[in-house]
């Protein structure tokens, strides 16, 4: 049985580590070491962990000299993983007792270099709100496409949520250092090079339960949700594309010859409509290559709200007329 490093990073996690420390100790998979780092926590988090630590011998603690954020901490417990394994934890989520075991067996059973699952999303008691996030999140299609395109669509989407994953430490030096991007975490940046470079496979099971409260660092909330206007939407989505497509030139090794001509070809893509708050019709050829394999209603909006927004934009004022006047009677 191989052993197998679970990378946590905690911060103020009191309210609910418990919980988690519980659900990682009594695995089904006993073979594994618990790393956790805790990121200067001034509640009792490291107290609690400390009192795990008595109780079983797997936990290991390590200490921030000072607050870096979740991304760096992860980046510094990879460097820690001495296993042949490694997967992430959330503080304040529950694991399925078979988690562990269930993920390890698929990637032996496929011979993948990552796989990750579904989660249930629950609320702050465990109670369920929604039995599949990625069938919520509408991830299922986009997953299921990658798969079968070799992860094509990782570079647009980050369908992999890090708290599910189980890989190999091999990847490790691929990963590392974890590009300086907010829109690019841990694992994302994993995903899509394991993505490029290696097997990844789908558990369709959820073997998490994925707490969503107040202080979720990332949560179910869509984009939609965040703003109130059609122009923060369209000039949100388009900052993200310019900074991930000027990440992924920045780091051009991981790459082969035709996807950074791709990178290189959506990012003027997304610097032209930028600066386009009506209608384009440049660099038409580079959006149909990026959304091609996109279920057709998605691709269909994703056309009008980067090429022809002013219509969208009358759209979304009558909406919000239609929505105003409702409330009023």
């Amino acid at each position: 049985m191989d052993e197998i490093d679970i990378l946590l990073a905690t911060y103020n996690g009191k309210k609910y580590i418990r919980e988690l420390l519980d659900s990682l100790c009594n695995q089904t998979y006993k073979n594994i070491r618990i790393l956790v780092c805790d990121d200067c926590s001034n509640d009792d988090t490291v107290s609690i962990i400390r009192k795990y630590m008595e109780q079983d011998s797997r936990i290991i603690l390590f200490q921030n000299k000072e607050n870096i954020g979740s991304n760096k901490t992860f980046e510094y417990l990879l460097k820690k993983v001495e296993s042949k394994y490694f997967m992430f934890a959330d503080q304040d989520d529950v694991w399925n007792i078979d988690k562990v075991e269930l993920t390890y067996n698929k990637l032996i059973s496929e011979k993948a270099d990552l796989v990750f699952t579904d989660l249930e999303v629950v609320d702050e008691n465990l109670n369920t709100i929604n039995k599949s996030f990625n069938k919520l999140k509408k991830y299922n299609y986009i997953i299921n496409k990658c798969i079968k395109n070799g992860y094509d669509l990782e570079i647009l989407h980050n369908t992999i949520t890090g708290c599910t994953i189980l890989s190999k430490k091999k990847w490790i030096k691929e990963i590392l250092l974890i590009p300086e991007n907010k829109n690019i975490l841990y694992d994302y940046w994993l995903g899509l090079i394991v993505a490029l470079k290696g097997k990844i496979v789908y558990l369709d099971k959820p073997t998490i339960k994925y707490r969503q409260h107040i202080n979720n660092q990332v949560g179910t909330l869509r984009y939609v949700e965040r703003f109130n206007d059609f122009n923060s939407i369209r000039n949100h989505l388009i900052s993200i594309r310019i900074d991930n497509f000027t990440t992924f030139i920045n780091n051009k090794e991981i790459f082969n010859d035709e996807q950074n001509k791709l990178n290189e070809n959506a990012l003027k893509y997304y610097k032209c409509i930028e600066n386009k708050k009506n209608i384009n019709m440049k660099n038409i050829g580079t959006f149909h290559r990026l959304y091609k394999k996109e279920r057709l209603s998605f691709y269909i909006s994703m056309f009008f709200i980067f090429n022809i927004p002013i219509i969208v934009r009358i759209l979304y004022k009558i909406k919000k007329l239609i929505v105003r006047k409702n409330e009023r009677n």
